[in-house]
């Protein structure tokens, strides 16, 4: 889309900490309230919004006094803060979006979440996530609480991300009444905050201990992750009953502060009550009747809205205001487009800060050891919610980087043929050396990975140490995660 590229270069780019952070609780809002939030970022020079990976609204703070932005968000109930690097409150992240957008499981409606939302009377500093696991529109580990709708009506996986321990899922040992999960994230929340590391085990018997009172279920099952394809979330798309929804996605993720409001004011017009954002960076109206699909086409051709983008531009996750991580994207986007292939299904992450947790099928990755370049990596069976990630390439050079993502969209799509081939897990030079094989180990922190044919440079460790011959006090030089927190990925000979 043009217009809102041409908005950008009046405002000048800011840094994340000066960017106020609007916490939309569950990934969706009332059109006045959001309108609200333009109404106020327009007032302080803004053309812009921003959309953040937990479905939350930021934009540039300017000159504005905290008194001001109190009286707004005060008015529209919405928790704020100046975002930083490191926000101390998070938003709680939901797939209300994808309710009657793609499939999801039976009993959980949108008045499910809406229920749940009204419950949380705190804004909470650890991620929380609410999500059902048909879908993929919204990830479901990227949270410290995960909380994962089961086949029982009204109960729920705990799935917990402690990234103290390496960022390993555990799995609460029963399902958990909905209605409960704000008391136990509540309480959850202060032994994170207060304590060492437990297990799952140990954070269950001390709640009962405390008498926290709350209401569970046997699990008869194991959580059945779904392996279907991530969907197109763009244009204006048949729902039940005659009615529509309405995905719209921005390339460098500046909404036009006038077409947000009046998109805003369509909805309040033609009775629509909700506006929700995507971990995309993106954001879907739903339930637009047919006969008002004309004026959404006026009022988006009124701006220049462009509907349908190529789907090589859709599935990526960038970080916020990161001008080298948006420029990479439009360089591949460039080069695959020019490949003719096909990304259908595929989810992309461009990281380049220790501190991004994945959840895309595929990750490029700028090295941060003295290597320079790229590393690429792929989730175990391209699905992201197995949260395991395989290194694929390693300090390859920017041009190289599109023929290796053809390589592995080809594998991708090779291995959903039942005969498929087995999939590389390094792609590097081939070693002329000896016979025998050393462990390739990754950090399941940060997915560093420690190839003993290098070594770690960083740490002193000359190529050809193995793992196995590392001292127990060795850390990874990126997060500092302690030796007993790295896994095999694969050998080399």
């Amino acid at each position: 889309m043009s217009l809102n590229v041409a908005h950008s270069r009046e405002v000048p780019r800011r840094e994340k900490s000066e960017l106020i952070r609007a916490f939309v609780k569950g990934g969706f809002l009332s059109p006045a309230a959001l309108l609200k939030i333009m109404e106020l970022s327009k007032s302080m020079g803004n053309k812009y919004v921003l959309f953040g990976s937990r479905q939350d609204i930021m934009f540039p703070k300017n000159n504005v006094s905290e008194e001001q932005l109190d009286a707004v968000f005060n008015a529209i109930k919405i928790e704020h803060e100046l975002s930083g690097d490191i926000s101390v409150h998070q938003n709680i992240v939901t797939s209300y979006v994808a309710v009657n957008v793609v499939e999801t499981t039976s009993w959980v409606k949108e008045d499910t979440y809406n229920v749940l939302m009204d419950g949380f009377e705190f804004t909470p500093r650890l991620k929380i996530n609410i999500v059902d696991p048909m879908q993929r529109l919204v990830p479901l580990f990227s949270g410290e609480l995960n909380f994962i709708a089961s086949r029982e009506e009204n109960y729920w996986y705990l799935y917990i991300r402690d990234p103290r321990k390496g960022n390993v899922l555990e799995c609460w040992p029963r399902l958990v009444f909905g209605q409960d999960i704000p008391k136990i994230s509540k309480e959850l929340e202060s032994l994170f905050l207060e304590f060492r590391p437990f297990t799952t085990e140990e954070l269950y018997l001390m709640l009962l201990n405390n008498y926290v009172r709350i209401t569970y279920k046997p699990i008869t099952e194991k959580l059945k992750l779904q392996d279907t394809a991530f969907p197109i979330y763009e244009g204006l798309n048949a729902m039940l009953n005659n009615q529509y929804w309405l995905g719209l996605y921005w390339r460098n993720n500046e909404y036009d502060i006038e077409f947000m409001s009046a998109a805003c004011k369509l909805c309040q017009e033609t009775n629509i009550s909700k506006i929700n954002i995507i971990p995309w960076k993106a954001f879907i109206i739903k339930g637009i009747k047919s006969s008002d699909r004309l004026r959404w086409q006026k009022v988006m051709g009124k701006f220049g809205i462009n509907e349908r983008h190529s789907s090589l531009e859709l599935n990526w996750h960038l970080p916020v205001i990161d001008a080298e991580a948006l420029e990479l994207k439009r360089f591949l986007v460039r080069e695959l487009d020019l490949q003719d292939i096909s990304i259908h299904g595929l989810t992309f992450t461009i990281k380049t800060n220790r501190d991004m947790f994945l959840f895309t099928s595929v990750v490029i990755e700028k090295s941060l050891t003295g290597y320079g370049g790229y590393n690429i990596l792929y989730a175990k069976n391209f699905n992201p919610n197995t949260v395991t990630y395989l290194p694929y390439a390693k300090h390859v050079r920017k041009e190289v980087i599109p023929s290796l993502l053809v390589e592995l969209s080809k594998l991708y799509f090779r291995q959903l043929n039942p005969e498929k081939e087995p999939l590389k897990e390094i792609r590097d030079e081939p070693n002329a050396g000896g016979k025998n094989t050393m462990p390739v180990y990754q950090c399941t922190n940060c997915l560093t990975v420690y190839d003993p044919r290098y070594g770690d440079e960083l740490a002193g460790i000359q190529p050809g140490v193995s793992f196995a011959e590392l001292p127990d006090s060795y850390r990874c030089h990126v997060c500092d995660t302690g030796k007993k927190y790295f896994a095999v990925v694969g050998a080399h000979a």
